[in-house]
């Protein structure tokens, strides 16, 4: 039987209103590569859950997370050419 790792996220950035940005370090026959996956948490009755869908108020929060986003991504890409570099 096959092991499958799980992939998991290389860090998660938070704002205002339960905003998030998830981002994961994905690998390709062409490399690595990072996505970012944007979502709101909430609660219920039921417990927590994530949803894709935002409000107009939240856009500009929204493009604040994801410069942070990009930014955050860009010194990742840094620190994997640094070790590449090393190797």
């Amino acid at each position: 039987m096959a092991t499958q790792i799980k992939n998991t996220p290389i860090t998660t950035l938070r704002e205002r209103g339960g905003l998030k940005a998830t981002i994961w370090k994905n690998s390709s026959q062409r490399g690595d590569f990072y996505s970012i996956e944007f979502s709101r948490t909430y609660k219920s009755e039921d417990g927590y859950h994530d949803s894709k869908s935002f409000n107009e108020s939240d856009l500009l929060v929204l493009a604040h997370l994801a410069t942070k986003a990009h930014d955050h991504v860009s010194v990742l890409r840094k620190k994997d050419a640094d070790s590449n570099s090393q190797e």
